[in-house]
């Protein structure tokens, strides 16, 4: 039985009905409009600026286009290969010759970014809906290569990374790091800028405060219950061993509520 887009997005937890897929191909000018591109060197950030911008028309996009874009790039031939699953948060304007949308990273199939590859069966077609790419092969998933842990002191992940950092192989360096201390930690909501400092203590490591975290997106704290993490941004203010006196790491957490402001005007209740 051969796998496909369909088996790969139902594992995910994805509706091929509200996702559509787009093949971009590399140009570094479109000949009808004049805009620039993309091209094998371009980063994260200029892919999505591009996938941001589309046709006013309805001929060419759908005016009212789904939830979740699956987006890969070419390969040559019939073959597609993932660049990211992004959610689609609206149209934020429109010219009359183009719409651009507020487009963010899902976190869907995160673990496969660069790594699945399909089969494209329609070369001239860039853009399929959902139900349409579901029955599209799996062509390749490749092995995942591992990503250096960057050191506590320059650790800074999103919502998305989080949850990746969690659960894929790539980053089983990243997780035995941060098993193996105790610490105070930062949490920041992109949306307003307020923060909340938390600890990791006794016998609860890193990993596991923040395994609580991309499991639920509040890790039991009251404080955070009521927001959306979707926004949240992670980072570590100090780390000790884990033979460290809880006193000590009382003492720091306590000192970066204070030196931060995070009770008057932040996250934290005390």
């Amino acid at each position: 039985m051969t796998l496909t887009l369909g088996d790969v997005l139902r594992s995910a937890g994805v509706d091929a009905s509200d996702a559509q897929a787009i093949r971009h191909a590399f140009v570094r000018e479109h000949e009808d409009t004049g805009l620039p591109g993309i091209h094998a060197d371009s980063t994260d950030d200029e892919i999505l600026a591009y996938t941001r911008q589309q046709s006013a028309s309805p001929r060419i996009f759908p005016a009212t286009p789904p939830r979740l874009w699956v987006v890969f790039l070419r390969e040559g031939g019939d073959r597609a290969r993932l660049w990211s699953v992004l959610e689609n948060r609206g149209e934020v304007s429109n010219d009359g010759a183009l719409r651009t949308f507020d487009l963010v990273p899902s976190g869907h199939l995160a673990d496969l970014d660069d790594r699945l590859v399909i089969g494209w069966r329609s070369p001239r077609t860039w853009r399929l809906n959902g139900p349409t790419a579901a029955g599209y092969p799996v062509a390749e998933i490749a092995d995942a290569h591992p990503v250096p842990f960057p050191g506590f002191d320059r650790l800074v992940l999103d919502r998305a990374q989080l949850e990746a950092v969690m659960r894929d192989h790539r980053y089983a360096s990243w997780r035995t790091a941060l098993a193996s201390v105790v610490g105070v930690y930062l949490i920041t909501d992109t949306r307003d800028g307020r923060q909340y400092v938390g600890k990791a203590d006794g016998a609860e490591s890193l990993r596991q405060r923040w395994g609580a975290y991309a499991a639920n997106g509040h890790g039991g704290n009251v404080e955070l219950r009521i927001l959306d993490p979707a926004t949240f941004r992670y980072s570590i203010l100090r780390v000790f061993d884990p033979a460290t006196p809880t006193r000590v790491v009382d003492e720091t957490e306590s000192h970066f509520k204070t030196a931060l402001d995070t009770r008057r005007h932040g996250l934290n209740r005390n």
